[in-house]
């Protein structure tokens, strides 16, 4: 057995113990060789749920379409392969990824949670009273908490 057949079986075991959606695995599959392999590893490594993977390989492609690179440069990334490398759990490792994948894909959110944070950094609030931002800025609401302790 050559070794893409090996990837090619070794994808399809992964994906069947997961449930990966079949139109998602035909997708994997026409990936170029190091692509696939690639990903694969990844997969095995970071020990991704099923909707963590999915989310992950469909900004990979997005990511891949628009800068019109290969998802194997992008996983070669130095952000990335850190993320990849770096201890923890796997699902805390596939979360942070999908975050860094968010970052490439969706820079101008990103450049706006970052502005934001500034803003709400120059208010100087006083301690104990906090706003927070929609993760990913997924929602047009922001919420005040505030927290007293103490007797006072």
């Amino acid at each position: 057995m050559d070794n893409r057949a090996q990837i090619e079986t070794r994808i399809l075991v992964w994906a069947g113990a997961r449930a990966v959606p079949p139109t998602i695995v035909e997708r994997w599959l026409v990936l170029d060789n190091s692509s696939r392999s690639e990903l694969l590893e990844l997969a095995e490594e970071v020990k991704f749920r099923t909707g963590q993977f999915l989310t992950a390989f469909e900004l990979l492609e997005e990511i891949a379409l628009r800068e019109d690179q290969s998802i194997s440069e992008i996983l070669k990334r130095g952000p990335i392969r850190s993320i990849v490398q770096a201890g923890g759990s796997g699902p805390g490792r596939a979360r942070a990824l999908i975050d860094q994948l968010r970052v490439l894909r969706f820079p101008r959110l990103k450049q706006a949670s970052e502005r934001l944070n500034t803003e709400l950094a120059s208010l100087a609030l006083p301690r104990g009273i906090k706003v927070v931002l929609p993760r990913d800025l997924a929602s047009d609401e922001a919420r005040i908490e505030i927290v007293a302790s103490g007797s006072a």
